[in-house]
């Protein structure tokens, strides 16, 4: 039997991170040739691989990388099967050093095919497979280019990512609060505008259903029946709409024997009531209409506007799971 060094068996430790007894093994079975044994662990990692493949890597770590120059980020999920290697440095390590590779690529199939210390992305997540015992694969991508770059990571469950028109002052808690409420608030587009016009139709006559059949019951129960919208998304109140909720309220003020003076006064919070009862979709997916976490008086594109002349370009999320 071919004796090995605990020099040579650390070698091989800190270039692969598996345990000290597959590295002495790898290195008995290679005869000492350390590039066989490397070869000897990622053929292992294979079959492990191979068992595991129907397992869902439902667990994991979130990370994000921003460049030097603040241009250009990216945010990924190294995924596993359990909470418990999902939260091991080590396993945390090699998701930011993914990462560091993942920034220079456009999409996670370039990434895989990228070279990692001698091998592919993709080889080292079957090497790592072996050595952690469960399956690792990358389940989430996502890459963002701007003028100023920034972004957020929650306790390595979700990373997000966020483009500015340009770099300002203070960019960059602009960014940051901005990516915490991609974090946090979950959007899935950056405004209305984005909508497709089918897919607010057919949410809006979801919704409604939903709400008139929650009242059948609320009413059945002597509850105060909630609020059925008309409509869910700014795209559809158009000048046509609003000319008519404007006329509406007037009709509302003078039966209630309003001053017709004092209108002017009172108008303006109803249009406001108006169309935040009829833009629940917006509130909810669009980030620059969502309610600021930090401040919920006022919305996201209210925040981006206190700062000077600057907008959102783009948002990316990846959480785990």
């Amino acid at each position: 039997m071919v004796k090995v060094t605990a020099a040579e068996v650390n070698k091989l430790r800190q270039a692969t991170g598996a345990g000290m007894m597959d590295c002495k093994k790898a290195l008995v079975e290679a005869e000492g040739d350390f590039d066989k044994a490397i070869d000897v662990l990622r053929k292992k990692g294979q079959k492990v691989a191979e068992k595991r493949a129907d397992r869902e890597s439902s667990e994991g770590a979130a990370v994000a990388k921003i460049n030097d120059a603040n241009t250009v980020g990216v945010a990924l999920v190294l995924g596993c099967e359990t909470d418990f290697v999902g939260k091991n440095e080590s396993f945390l390590a090699l998701a930011n050093e993914l990462a560091d590779v993942a920034i220079n690529f456009n999409t996670k199939e370039d990434f895989l095919a990228a070279d990692f210390k001698g091998m592919t992305v993709a080889e080292k997540l079957v090497e790592q497979t072996g050595v952690v015992g469960e399956k690792l694969e990358i389940t989430a991508f996502e890459k963002l280019e701007a003028p100023y770059v920034g972004q957020y990571v929650h306790i390595n469950k979700i990373a997000a990512l966020v483009g500015l028109t340009k770099e300002v002052d203070n960019a960059e808690t602009l960014v940051k609060d901005v990516s915490m409420q991609v974090a946090s608030m979950g959007a899935t587009s950056l405004s209305y505008k984005n909508f497709d016009p089918a897919y607010i139709a057919s949410e809006t006559e979801a919704r409604i259903a939903v709400i008139e059949k929650d009242n059948i019951e609320l009413g059945r129960l002597g509850k105060t029946l909630k609020n059925v919208p008309q409509y869910i998304s700014m795209a559809q109140l158009t000048p046509e709409v609003l000319a008519q909720a404007e006329a509406d309220a007037k009709a509302e003020l003078k039966a209630e024997g309003k001053p017709e003076q004092i209108w002017d006064k009172i108008l303006p919070g109803k249009m406001e009531r108006f169309i935040s009862d009829n833009t629940t979709l917006d509130q909810e997916q669009c980030l620059l209409d969502q309610r600021f976490i930090k401040d919920e008086k006022q919305t996201v594109a209210q925040y981006v506007e206190s700062f000077s002349d600057v907008a959102i370009t783009d948002f990316k999320r990846v959480t785990v799971g």
